[in-house]
């Protein structure tokens, strides 16, 4: 075993063992098969693409496929296992179409050859002779952005799944998934080569964030400012952590009438702000923080549980019973719903759910300040500037962890001068959400932009603000200090590169896959940069440099 792709692997440099995030030996091996199985559907793909023939449902899957392989997703052997098996059947299937379409496949590939072994047990053995899901014979440069690449494509998968529920797909993306892995195994590119890939991965993150955006915002509305309550009410309960606005919407169609109260957990926060969504009574508040007090929250809370794509933390063994998952979720022993959750339903009728009510004294947290509200106050937020009520805006967002390290974050937001902004999105904002830092002529000073996928919104801001002062976006009063745990914060970030952002201070740490060469090829071409120790003096540096006048 040798994982590296989030910010807690052991020592800072890799799990070999059992993963930090509680993956087995065998799980992680069978990633690793995954893997190299979309590396031989991947050329196959190509072909076909290139003979005309359509290859949704293999882009599909293999965005899937991706999704499945990122932290703390699927703990579920069995579940990566028949994966590996489908990627084998769609990529024979497809073949056979190339061949009679009169294009050609390259039978000598052991990745467009390879055959799944019968049991799980022969298939982590098959896994561990084909190795990583990248050439591990290159360079440690080619080695290093190989990996950033592979990881922005998993993160690239999990907001792929996401928009595709919603009906929001594009074939170019899937075709840039098909590229990348195959170049996997092209020993011709070079760093340069490289280089170009990994910024592609970020243009195609772009294009999936905004196909997630219209999907979220066309299903369900453009988010508006909300009053969330952190209580809870009386009464029988679910919880629902993730980010599938389409499990919230089910769950809330079909606990109407029952009696049973709706929460959120982690990044279902925002979903209180979309129109399509807050409409349902039942959805009554926001239970428990980010993910780093997952397991307490969850072991304390009355009623059943669902965990949405993206659990991060496995469920303990005394709660296991009160557990579902969905989409690419799995855990051994979990019973997993797609779309129909009557056992969730009886189970939450069965359990007893809250005694009392605390909505009235347990405060509340405003959400919904997308880029539609923001961008409705366009002109006092220029002229709040151009006034000197407004010096500088911060984006302090990204994802939460448990190591410690990231109170810096915390930090850094009550540290904040009283004119500035600081906007945040993601589950790193867990470590200040309910923090009252006040307004600026009305505007809130805290604005909560939403999910981590709304990156897409917040770019959309700063592209509107540039365009509005006649500056480029680097050139805004703006800074970005962000937080990364896992592969969706790595596609993001290749978005941020991608659009030539500049001088982003990145923590707790940095990544231990990416090589002193190409760390210095970061800091030369974009000045990003590690957060300091304290937070106090990074906001003094920001503030000393040029601002829109």
């Amino acid at each position: 075993m040798f994982c590296n792709q989030c910010e807690q692997t052991a020592q800072g440099v890799a799990c070999t063992t059992r993963a930090v995030c509680g993956k087995g030996e065998d799980v992680a091996a069978l990633q690793d098969l995954l893997t190299n199985a979309l590396r031989g559907l991947a050329p196959v793909a190509l072909e076909a693409g290139r003979l005309g023939i359509d290859t949704t449902a293999e882009g599909r899957f293999t965005a899937d496929a991706l999704f499945t392989t990122l932290t703390n997703v699927d703990f579920d052997a069995e579940s990566v296992g028949a994966k590996v098996e489908e990627a084998v059947r769609l990529r024979d299937a497809l073949k056979a179409k190339v061949v009679a379409a009169g294009g050609s496949v390259d039978e000598t590939d052991l990745y467009v050859t390879f055959q799944a072994p019968e049991s799980l047990p022969a298939m982590v053995a098959e896994a561990e002779e084909f190795g990583m899901g990248w050439d591990h014979t290159r360079g440690d440069d080619i080695r290093s952005l190989q990996e950033i690449t592979l990881y922005g494509m998993r993160g690239i998968g999990a907001y792929a799944h996401h928009a595709a529920i919603l009906g929001q797909e594009d074939a170019e993306v899937y075709a840039y998934l098909f590229k990348a892995l195959a170049a996997m195994s092209d020993t011709a590119l070079g760093v340069d080569e490289w280089v170009g890939l990994a910024l592609e991965a970020g243009k195609a993150n772009l294009r999936t964030m905004e196909l997630l955006d219209a999907g979220n915002t066309g299903t369900y509305g453009h988010p508006e400012p909300t009053k969330v309550t952190l209580g809870h009410r009386a009464g029988k309960a679910i919880l629902i952590s993730g980010h599938d606005l389409k499990d919230l919407e089910l769950i809330l169609e079909q606990t109407e009438g029952t009696g049973i109260s709706v929460y959120t957990h982690g990044e279902m926060l925002p979903g209180h702000a979309y129109p399509g969504l807050k409409k349902y009574p039942h959805l009554a508040g926001h239970y428990g923080t980010g993910w780093q007090n997952q397991l307490k929250e969850f072991a304390a809370f009355p009623g059943a549980i669902l965990l949405t794509t993206n659990c991060l933390m496995p469920p303990r063994a005394e709660y296991i019973d009160r557990v579902f998952t969905s989409g690419p979720v799995q855990f051994p022993g979990v019973q997993h719903l797609e779309g129909r959750f009557a056992p969730l339903i009886e189970k939450a009728l069965a359990e007893h759910g809250f005694a009392e009510d605390t909505t009235a004294e347990a405060g509340s947290v405003m959400v919904g300040f997308g880029r539609n509200t923001v961008l409705s106050v366009a002109p006092q937020v220029i002229d709040a500037v151009k006034q000197g009520a407004i010096k500088h805006f911060f984006l302090v967002g990204g994802c939460d962890g448990a190591k410690p390290g990231r109170n810096y974050y915390t930090e850094f937001v009550e540290s904040t001068p009283d004119d500035t902004i600081v906007l945040t999105l993601a589950c790193g904002k867990f470590r200040f959400f309910d923090k009252d830092l006040g307004e600026i002529g009305g505007i809130p000073r805290l604005l909560d932009v939403g999910q981590c996928n709304d990156a897409y919104s917040a770019i959309q801001v700063a592209v509107a603000l540039a365009d509005a002062f006649g500056v480029g976006v680097n050139d805004l009063p703006l800074s970005l200090v962000l937080s990364w745990y896992e592969q969706k914060a790595v596609a993001i970030l290749l978005t941020l590169l991608y659009l030539d952002i500049k001088g982003i201070r990145l923590g707790p740490t940095l990544p231990a896959f990416v090589s002193p060469n190409v760390l210095n090829v970061l800091v030369e071409n974009f000045d990003i940069k590690p957060i300091g120790e304290s937070a106090q003096a990074d906001i003094e540096a920001i503030l000393g440099a040029t601002e829109v006048a």
